[in-house]
């Protein structure tokens, strides 16, 4: 079954305090294009609330520059430090806050949705996901952008939960509400799709 969309331009972002990366894919039918990735580099930031704004400021002149349809990034994970938690759960939040800014619908997976989706193994590496992106986009990407590659594996994510209902059911969030993750739930909202 095509996507009900098959013309859209998805943004990835891989948030983060010191170097946030992003991702552009141009889906057309069922096939994922590369347009570009990057990083924005905030190591030389000093002031926690200067970073975050520069997050906002650059994500939505990333926006502006490519007008993707939709926003995927990725949930921020639980360590061992609340602190670094709370700083990317921040980095996050301004992100999101360029994309509202424009009306974009926003999609939030977590990192090993992410990894499963683009590689089939969930605690893959940086480096395998990103020679898996390399693959999958056709291009030759330089070792030192994995938060790039990062980024492009959200948008390819994004892509292949909406060509598959049933990864998206089980873990993809909208509009910050957790979609239901059971088989039963599907079912349920699916009659006619399962025999």
């Amino acid at each position: 079954m095509a996507p009900q969309n098959t013309d859209k331009i998805i943004l990835g972002i891989d948030p983060g305090t010191r170097i946030l990366g992003f991702g552009v894919v141009h889906v057309i039918g069922r096939k994922a294009n590369y347009v570009d990735m990057g990083v924005v580099n905030l190591k030389k930031i000093e002031d926690h609330f200067v970073t975050l704004k520069t997050i906002y400021k650059e994500v939505l002149a990333i926006i502006e520059k490519y007008n993707p349809d939709e926003l995927a990034i990725e949930s921020p994970f639980y360590g061992k430090n609340p602190q670094v938690m709370l700083k990317l759960g921040r980095a996050q939040g301004a992100a999101i806050a360029a994309a509202l800014e424009r009306c974009m619908p926003i999609f939030e997976y977590a990192p090993r949705s992410i990894k499963l989706a683009v590689t089939g193994k969930g605690a893959a590496s940086k480096e395998q996901v990103a020679m898996m992106a390399q693959r999958l986009l056709d291009v030759d990407i330089p070792q030192e952008y994995l938060d790039a590659t990062d980024a492009l594996a959200i948008a390819l994510c994004h892509h292949y939960h909406l060509m598959n209902p049933v990864a998206a059911v089980s873990s993809a969030k909208r509009g910050g509400k957790k979609l239901s993750g059971s088989w039963e739930h599907f079912v349920e909202a699916n009659p006619g799709r399962v025999k």
